[in-house]
């Protein structure tokens, strides 16, 4: 039976459409990967080795080693994570882009951008909102897909690359890739003026060819789930606190209550941000509370 090296494009109800050099094959998987499905066995941009059936369609026979993984939405073999909020309509929620921001470091991706779309929008001084993550060590992008503000440069850090574009409902991810490339044609939705929130228009990832690389528009969503992270390494996945970790009086350091903390001395130095700081007590509370109520039904 002739095997297939080919990349997961896009999987949908059962089905995986891998690319190989001649063409896209719709494939099922073999019976042993089903299981891990739920675990994120395999999913979409994972390498792999299909066999073909009579019929043209293919089964999945390997899972090929793993580069990266983005944990949610699940995208395999990234380079780089564009996290793509609106400046208003939907309003930005500093502590939904943090949390956007642990989810991608605790992803082990190393290239995190910040794309703010609809810019002229914000209300107040979007220049010293952003700068507080610039400092922290990220990209960011300013953008506008209706005034096609910014479009040159994302380009620029879109070619050659594997891209996901993942952020809320709403933000205009589809419209921005669409200015980029109008052959894309993406469906687009406009924001609910009952909710305040966007509506999905996206409904699975898929790897879009682009510029020698892949760009991957992915289905809006605003609720996270975070509590896997051990407590111990959250305060790692905020680039900023990494050069005090190691300089608090006790060890391990929760950081929250402690004295003689090293990043509590920081942050009351000015070197860390208060508003960063403050989203990482809440997300610490959060996968605190997470954890208890796990181990609590465990033990019922």
């Amino acid at each position: 039976m002739d095997r297939e090296e080919g990349r997961i494009i896009k999987a949908y109800n059962s089905f995986f459409y891998v690319q190989t050099e001649q063409e896209l094959v719709t494939c099922k998987l073999r019976g042993k990967f089903k299981k891990t499905r739920k675990t994120q066995g395999v999913v979409t941009g994972d390498k792999v080795i299909i066999s073909r059936l009579p019929d043209g369609t293919g089964v999945v026979e390997e899972q090929l080693p793993r580069e990266s993984l983005l944990r949610r939405p699940a995208v395999a073999n990234v380079t780089q994570v564009i996290l793509t909020f609106a400046a208003a309509q939907p309003d930005l929620h500093p502590l939904l882009l943090n949390r956007f921001l642990v989810l991608a470091e605790w992803s082990g991706l190393h290239n995190i951008i910040i794309c703010v779309n609809k810019s002229d929008l914000y209300d107040g001084d979007i220049a010293a909102f952003l700068s507080l993550y610039e400092q922290a060590g990220y990209k960011v992008l300013r953008v506008s897909a209706k005034e096609k503000q910014g479009m040159e440069e994302l380009r620029q850090v879109l070619a050659g690359q594997t891209t996901v574009f993942a952020g809320p409902s709403g933000v205009g991810k589809s419209s921005l890739l669409n200015v980029i490339d109008e052959s894309l044609s993406l469906a687009t939705g406009n924001v609910s003026d009952k909710i305040k929130r966007g509506r999905h228009t996206t409904r699975v990832a898929e790897l879009l060819p682009y510029a020698g690389g892949f760009i991957v528009d992915t289905p809006g969503f605003s609720a996270m789930e975070l509590g896997e992270i051990p407590l111990e390494d959250l305060a790692h996945y905020f680039p900023e606190f990494c050069p005090c970790l190691g300089q608090c009086r006790f060890a391990p350091c929760s950081h929250t209550h402690e004295p003689d903390c090293g990043i509590k001395e920081a942050l009351a130095a000015g070197e860390i941000s208060q508003e960063r700081y403050d989203a990482y007590l809440t997300i610490y509370k959060e996968i605190q509370e997470a954890q208890q109520l796990k181990r609590k039904k465990e033990y019922k």
